[in-house]
């Protein structure tokens, strides 16, 4: 009966928009949605009125992507829980919804490879790992914000998007680490689109096909959507690519003993410090405010200097070491 009253709901609604000439009657399915969608609108809903339906619904639709509907629909439209398994840690995540599992029905359930690849998810390892670069972001950085970091209101507010973006980016330093590892050819082969030489282990391709695709789009797809993304954000993240294949070729130089660029090492310590640019710009888009533009170059050349005294401490460290063993 629920269903009959439904599909009778469903006519009326039809009739009623082909009166107004809402749609035309050419594409049933295309009738047969929007007949549902103005139906789910003029449901009752809270203190919602109508007019305020319409503009949530004009200010939100163009966040909502196919790539976001594909992954609500994988979610929403299976039954109990599911376990994702991050490839990079090995940490599980719970999320509602079930993968189809047998493959024979994989032909039938629309899934594709990209509705996997495009969700960020970061694993218990990397959040460990970027716990103390938040701490010092907040220690040092709050201040040029107007917050104090002694207040936990002022972190945990907007804890969970910084928390997030730092421990994604931590995670494909981690893939990045990897590739400076494999052996030369290797990543010469993938980088240049040749198929891997037989023998080889399938993770090094997936490491690789991560950073030629887009490596940090997943991560950009959420910011998107919680409306955070910004020109100045995505420029930075293009720099964390940029830095991440320098230290790739910087690496490989030392390893193969081979001279190395005094622009690239100058390059790779301008660039090194994207996470904590897009930290600060993430923090400006949280809190509503305008990018003061005097402050971020100051940071800018803060960082430079910061990384500089690292590695002369690092060096100054090795050299006493050295001094000793001989």
């Amino acid at each position: 009966m629920e269903d009959l009253r439904k599909l009778e709901e469903e006519q009326r609604m039809l009739m009623f928009m082909q009166s107004h000439g809402v749609v035309s009657s050419s594409n049933k399915d295309s009738s047969r949605f929007l007949a549902n969608l103005i139906l789910l609108v003029i449901k009752p809903c809270g203190n919602l009125d109508l007019n305020e339906k319409c503009s949530l619904i004009c200010e939100q639709i163009p966040k909502i992507s196919s790539s976001f509907l594909e992954q609500a629909s994988l979610l929403f439209n299976s039954q109990g829980p599911v376990q994702m398994e991050d490839k990079v840690s090995g940490f599980q995540k719970s999320c509602v919804g079930s993968f189809p599992s047998p493959v024979s029905d994989r032909k039938d359930n629309g899934l594709k490879k990209k509705d996997f690849e495009d969700m960020a998810v970061v694993g218990l390892d990397a959040m460990q790992r970027a716990n103390s670069t938040l701490e010092d972001f907040c220690r040092s950085y709050f201040m040029f914000h107007g917050m104090d970091m002694n207040h936990p209101q002022s972190i945990f507010k907007f804890l969970p998007v910084l928390s997030f973006t730092e421990s994604y980016i931590y995670q494909m330093d981690s893939l990045n680490e990897k590739m400076v590892n494999l052996p030369t050819k290797e990543v010469a082969f993938l980088e240049s689109g040749l198929e891997m030489p037989k023998g080889n282990e399938s993770w090094i391709t997936n490491c690789i096909d991560v950073f030629i695709t887009d490596p940090f789009r997943p991560l950009m797809n959420q910011l998107e959507h919680h409306d955070l993304l910004t020109k100045r954000i995505i420029e930075e993240f293009r720099c964390g690519e940029e830095y991440w294949a320098l230290e790739r070729k910087l690496c490989s130089a030392l390893i193969n003993q081979k001279e190395i660029s005094v622009e690239d090492v100058m390059r790779a310590i301008h660039l090194k410090s994207f996470d904590y640019r897009v930290l600060n710009l993430l923090l400006y888009r949280l809190r509503g405010e305008k990018v003061n533009d005097l402050h971020m170059e100051f940071l800018s050349i803060s960082e430079f200097l910061v990384e500089v005294s690292d590695d002369l401490q690092i060096t100054l460290l090795r050299l006493k070491r050295s001094t000793t063993i001989c």
